[in-house]
This record gives C-alpha cells, structure tokens and sequence, in this order.
C-alpha cells in the first residue's frame, strides 16, 4: 500500500463501537500496575510483555483467543488501575483519530478484590471522562454479562447499569463462550434489561452460528449485534438483520485471528454492504489482536478493496449506530461529516 493512501487513511474520522477495556491494557502499564500492587508477574515474563497480552498467527478459536484476557485481569481490581487503564484506551482512540469510542467491559470481573459492580462501573467511567478531557474525544461505556456467569449475577451487572445510565453508560451487552452458552440461557437478564429501556447489544454470529443473532435480536432485544460474520450461513437471518436495521459491529483483524471467518478471501463485509446490512467496523481487543482503527481500515483497504470513500461511510454508519441519544448523535454525525468534507470526502 502507497504512503499517500495511508496518510489519508490516518486522517479519516473514525468511530470505535466494539472494543474491549481489559482486551486494550498496554503492556508497559501491566508492569508498572504489578509493582505498585506489589503483585509477581509469571516467571519468564522479565522483557516485554507483549506475548503474554497479545495473540499470535497460531491462534485456533476463540476460546484460546479470550485466554489472554486472564493474564490481566489481575492487575485490574482497583480503582486506579480501571481508571488508568480507561483513559490509556480513549488516548489510543484518540491516537487513531477516533472522534467517539464505546468502551465495553464486564464488572463482576473486577470484583475479586473488594470492588463492587457498581464501583467498577464508577471507575471506568471516571478514566473515561479524565480520557475525554485530556484527548478531546467523546467516550462512553457499554457494560458486559458474562455468557458463563450465573443469570443471578447478570441480574446484578444490568442492576449496576442501571444506576449508571445516561451518566456514562449507554447500553449492555452479553459477551464470552458463545459457543459454550448460547443466549438463550440469559433471556430474563435482557428482559430486564428492556425493561429498563436500556439499549441492547450482543455479541453473537462469531464462535457460535446465525440462530443466536436470530435468538439475540428476536428474543434478546439486541438493537446491535457483535460480529454476526457468520450470519451467512443462513439467508433468512441476514433478511432479519436487514429487516431490523440492527448494525453488525464487525472487527475484521479479530474475526480472523479466533477463526469465525477463515481468512480475508471470505470476509463478508463487502457482501454484506452490498445486501444492504448495516457495517460497522471496530477493533475489538487493541492490545489482544495487536490492531487499531487504522489498522483495520488499512486492511479493508489492502485486502477488500475498500476505497477512502467507502471506509468514510463505515465511520458514518458507526456515527448512526453509536448509542449516542437525541443531540449528543446529531452532533457526532456532524462532526464525521465536518471532518469528511475538510477531505473532500462528502457522502
């Protein structure tokens, strides 16, 4: 690819809907968190932590993808270090010249060591607001059930959101082993949810197939859905999707690292688009996937194609489907639009 068409790339506006707080942490920041902790980081973990943080080319599923989470989830139990760690990711959004980042991350797995759902949800929300101060961007967060957690424990977690809606969460979301606990197992954990009007995404159509993108927007309430590539193995679920409206929140360099797609010569975005599905595009995990907003733009550049113009209507499309409300989405729409027409980019 030409530097010229980088540099361009670079100064597209972008928008972040799908990226994971404890899948985004810098490996220099793990360092300095275990030796303020006074925690041990494993033995041969000396030099550069990246290996232990980040997947590599041999990745088999997403099973073995998500084991990298574990490494840092230690590290993240107190209040400084979500609120560390929550501005670090609005600083690398910022870096990529993301204008808005959804931050999505599950409390209970920050409650090992005397926080509560609600603290950590407090936390994150506080490093994202000092992020927003400090880079000049809008952040907000979407808070995440676990699949394999108890439906008493989610009934907790959309509790917490609750009480932070509209004050730095926007929507709740169900993400894990999909193919382990299909969404089925969590319908009174969103029922509730809807009962709380609180906006709906799930991650579905990645490890498990498209009849949990059916079962998330039809019985879930999902107004978005994480990934869903693998809505192509039935024509009458990517009719629904197309139906509803619900955007596809895809991340490219992921969905080929956990194997949910086999490789860029089968990635569905450019069909999609073409059916007239709703596509976003996203990072996912930052640090786990070793990606950024420009890097997955560069790659549907490379690899599908994609022109300036077209990777300029995903981050309109992300402005549409940002779960932003009433001004605060107007605004943002305007500000892509702004920045697209200062590149003579206009849709």
């Amino acid at each position: 690819m030409n530097q010229a068409l980088l540099e361009q790339i670079k100064r597209l506006p972008k928008i972040d809907l799908h990226v994971h707080l404890d899948g985004s942490v810098k490996p220099d920041t793990i360092r300095e968190l275990a030796e303020a902790q006074g925690k041990a980081l494993p033995v041969g973990a000396e030099g550069d932590l990246t290996p232990w943080m980040q997947i590599d080319e041999n990745c088999t599923s997403l099973v073995e993808y998500l084991s990298k989470f574990d490494f840092v989830l230690p590290f993240m139990q107190t209040a400084e270090a979500l609120e560390r760690i929550a501005q670090e990711v609005v600083q690398q959004a910022a870096e990529a010249h993301c204008l808005y980042v959804e931050v999505r991350f599950a409390p209970m797995l920050h409650t090992l060591e005397g926080l509560t759902a609600s603290d950590a949800i407090r936390h994150t929300i506080a490093g994202l607001r000092a992020g927003e101060h400090l880079f000049g961007i809008k952040a907000r967060v979407i808070v995440i059930c676990m699949r394999h957690d108890s439906v008493e424990k989610n009934l907790e977690v959309i509790e917490a959101a609750k009480e932070y809606y509209d004050q730095g969460v926007v929507a709740v979301d169900l993400a894990g082993d999909e193919a382990g606990f299909p969404p089925q197992i969590h319908r009174s954990v969103f029922g509730l949810a809807s009962s709380y009007e609180l906006p709906i995404t799930i991650h579905a159509g990645e490890a498990g197939g498209s009849d949990n993108v059916r079962e998330s927007i039809t019985r879930l309430g999902a107004r978005r859905i994480g990934h869903g590539v693998r809505i192509t193995e039935d024509p009458t679920v990517i009719e629904l999707v197309k139906a509803t409206r619900t955007p596809l929140e895809m991340c490219p360099v992921s969905n080929i690292q956990t194997k949910a797609v086999s490789g860029w010569d089968t990635y569905p975005i450019r069909s999609f688009m073409e059916q007239g599905v709703i596509v976003t595009v996203n990072t996912d995990n930052m640090t786990v996937s070793g990606t950024t907003m420009n890097l997955e733009y560069e790659m549907l550049a490379e690899h599908c194609g994609f022109t300036l113009k077209e990777l300029a209507q995903l981050a309109m499309n992300s402005a549409e489907a940002a779960f932003l409300l009433g001004e605060e989405k107007e605004e943002l729409k305007e500000a892509v639009q702004s920045a697209l027409n200062q590149l003579d980019l206009s849709l």
